[in-house]
């Protein structure tokens, strides 16, 4: 039996469950509900977290060297308990070890360290990975949460994605399979601003390589949410038609494209992670309400 761990601070709690570090629920102080609540007459899920694959691989069949097996979309590690391994009122951290099941599909020694921490009003989450084996380790790493949309106290207002920068970032086409067209194509931002509207996300979710490292979700003139990442060059948004809520993904590393092979170092924006080393990723948001 897992159980979750509760932080809270003057502004904010939040909940994490023990399967997958995964959010359970992010509250204001008083007590309106911004992360998605797992419905799943829409999507079970709430802000899994992507290892060591982000999106589908060809027949979902991975390969590392000449080990082959079948893997899931975004890996194995949404799917697996964490421990944690601290706690205080406005922090905890999980960990994820390598085990016989885990090396059966993915074969090495890896540590995956997920903190949650509050701070005034905002947010902020952290990933280290690191590779125990004796052998570089290639993988790909990702946040999934949902927020929902439109954000309590502006269900009237029309809900932009803001981009820190004016750039239009390109866009990966998603194919049917799940998996991604090798060509980009022009991507929806103006200016570096996206209308949230459901025809967006008809065919899938909106996959940006090299999309920004920070954007703000809500009304332009309104509450939000502003977020910045780290070493998560990659960003997709997805919402499914007529779903009450929105999905800000920073990533590193992307679905195999069409025609690929399996091997996860091959797939696009893939990290190899030398023996004995370690990388961090992380998000922060800050609620504006």
């Amino acid at each position: 039996m897992t159980s979750d761990c509760i932080l809270s601070n003057a502004h904010l709690s939040l909940s994490v469950a023990e399967m997958g570090a995964e959010m359970q629920y992010l509250r204001t102080h008083s007590g309106v509900d911004l992360l998605w609540n797992g419905d799943p007459a829409f999507w079970t899920g709430r802000a899994p977290v992507l290892f060591p694959i982000v999106g589908r691989a060809v027949g979902d069949r991975i390969a590392v060297g000449e080990h082959s097996t079948d893997m899931a979309q975004h890996g194995i590690a949404r799917r697996r308990v964490f421990t944690l391994e601290e706690q205080s009122q406005t922090q905890c951290r999980h960990v994820l070890r390598a085990d016989p099941e885990t090396r059966a599909q993915y074969p090495f020694d890896f540590a995956l360290h997920l903190t949650h921490a509050l701070s005034d009003a905002t947010l902020t989450v952290t990933a280290r990975v690191e590779n125990h084996s004796e052998t570089e380790m290639p993988f790909g790493f990702g946040f999934h949460p949902a927020f929902h949309w439109p954000l309590p106290g502006a269900e009237t207002q029309r809900h932009v994605v803001q981009l820190k920068t004016t750039n239009n970032p390109a866009r990966q086409p998603l194919h049917p399979d799940g998996l991604l067209e090798p060509t980009r194509v022009e991507g929806p931002f103006i200016n570096g601003t996206l209308d949230i509207e459901e025809a967006l996300f008809k065919d899938g979710a909106l996959v940006f390589p090299n999309g920004s490292d920070a954007l703000r979700y809500g009304p332009e003139n309104g509450p939000g949410l502003a977020f910045t990442f780290h070493n998560l060059p990659d960003l997709a948004l997805w919402k499914p038609v007529d779903a009450p809520f929105l999905c800000v993904e920073p990533w590193h590393g992307t679905a195999s494209l069409v025609g690929d092979g399996p091997q996860i170092a091959q797939r696009p924006n893939s990290v190899t992670l030398p023996a004995g080393e370690a990388v961090e990723f992380g998000f922060s948001v800050t609620v504006e309400l």
